[in-house]
């Protein structure tokens, strides 16, 4: 339930946010349910499409501020070669840490 309300106090904080006013705030609800909905039993399919929907400016990499919830707050962790951005590799690196 914690997880589902952090979630959700993301996605309300970054809507409120001028970063993201052009940004389709749908994407940002159904990147936050499918955040939400990850757990050690999740697949790297699950991985890719929240990989897809994060990345709202379509440069294959996830930047600081396209992050949101446990990607956001892990960021400088899954990002392992120090870049700034995450790839679809390093995000992949979220399935260890729901373990």
């Amino acid at each position: 339930m914690k997880k589902i309300v952090l979630t959700v106090s993301v996605a309300i904080t970054m809507l409120s946010c001028n970063s993201v006013k052009n940004v389709d705030t749908s994407t940002i609800a159904q990147a936050s349910t499918l955040l939400s909905s990850l757990s050690s039993n999740s697949t790297v399919q699950q991985i890719t499409s929240l990989f897809n929907l994060l990345d709202t400016d379509n440069n294959d990499a996830i930047s600081s501020s396209e992050a949101i919830g446990s990607v956001s707050e892990n960021f400088d962790v899954l990002d392992t070669d120090n870049s700034s951005n995450l790839n679809l590799t390093e995000l992949t690196g979220l399935l260890d840490l729901l373990k």
